[in-house]
């Protein structure tokens, strides 16, 4: 397994190692022990989630706050997404910076995503099937947003935004400007 820091170091990036012959592959898709170690610190993840998606639907820019904020590990096991991570702690030097990497079935490549950033995603394949451990539950009532198309933050979706699907509640997400910010 191999972890890439990024331009955000914060962020992670993972390669996980694939053994395969003419029967197929094996792969450890999750190390806490490594990740860990990567991190310097533990994680707890509680929670996996999954959504399948087709092709231009865009999910996000989204994250909670305080008590309920998470950390999260995207995988995408089947098709092919351009993964978005926004910058929100407002006295980090990358603060309303964003990451873009594409995750799919084909490179296994996986993003952890700590406390502090808005997460989404555009699917760029036919379909695809996300997967995310996060580290807190899911509370309405701490759900956030930021609006996909931002100025301020002039995100690269390599899709042509003409023809996206997206939900009316990511619609109405607020700009950075309006958007809470982590300490």
């Amino acid at each position: 397994m191999k972890f890439l820091s990024l331009s955000i170091p914060d962020i992670v990036l993972i390669e996980p190692t694939s053994l395969g012959d003419d029967r197929g592959y094996f792969s450890e898709i999750f190390r806490k022990d490594l990740l860990e170690k990567k991190l310097g610190y533990k994680v707890s993840f509680v929670q996996d989630n999954e959504s399948k998606s087709t092709k231009g639907v865009l999910r996000g820019l989204h994250y909670q706050v305080p008590p309920f904020s998470q950390s999260k590990l995207i995988r995408v096991s089947y098709g092919r997404i351009i993964d978005i991570v926004v910058d929100l702690r407002k006295s980090s030097p990358s603060f309303g910076k964003y990451i873009a990497e594409e995750l799919s079935d084909t490179n296994n490549r996986q993003i952890f995503i700590p406390h502090g950033f808005a997460h989404g995603f555009i699917v760029l394949s036919d379909t695809a099937i996300v997967s995310y451990k996060v580290d807190n539950y899911y509370s309405r009532e701490h759900e956030r947003g930021i609006i996909y198309n931002d100025e301020n933050l002039n995100i690269e979706w390599n899709f042509d935004l003409k023809n996206i699907i997206v939900s009316d509640k990511d619609k109405a997400h607020p700009a950075l400007t309006e958007a809470f910010k982590f300490e």
